[in-house]
């Protein structure tokens, strides 16, 4: 996932070349979707049991970006199961809230996904890498 929102772009701007400061979340939610966003956010999916999934934004939870290749999640993220169809997932995105809030990155699936009742979207450890392009 390579996509910067344009939220994350302004805040990085001014803490970069602005002095203004910019506090990290502290925990992000990671959001599925069945459209690609634009860097204003938009196409999350809904269905029964959607919800976005917790990971806390700490070296414990993601592993570090390098030379040696992008940092990515270090646990599996595992949506709820779904109370019915959610549609094909096509896209991941991470926020700063796990209602509303503000888009942060988002990025295509290298395999988009049907969900129907009683299916579960999970994210390999390891899959979802964060880079900067």
């Amino acid at each position: 996932m390579s996509n910067l929102s344009d939220y994350l772009e302004q805040k990085l701007y001014d803490h970069t070349f602005r002095g203004t400061v910019f506090t990290s979340p502290g925990s992000v939610w990671v959001s599925a979707h069945t459209a690609s966003p634009t860097d204003a956010g938009g196409g999350e999916t809904t269905g029964t049991s959607y919800a976005r999934v917790y990971v806390a934004a700490t070296t414990a939870a993601w592993s570090a970006h390098g030379t040696a290749g992008p940092g990515d999640n270090v646990a599996a993220i595992t949506f709820p199961t779904a109370g019915g169809s959610w549609g094909t997932i096509t896209h991941v995105g991470i926020y700063d809230a796990v209602t509303s809030g503000n888009l942060l990155m988002w990025g295509a699936l290298s395999a988009s996904k049907l969900i129907s009742a009683d299916d579960t979207l999970q994210i390999a450890a390891g899959a979802l890498d964060i880079t900067f392009a």
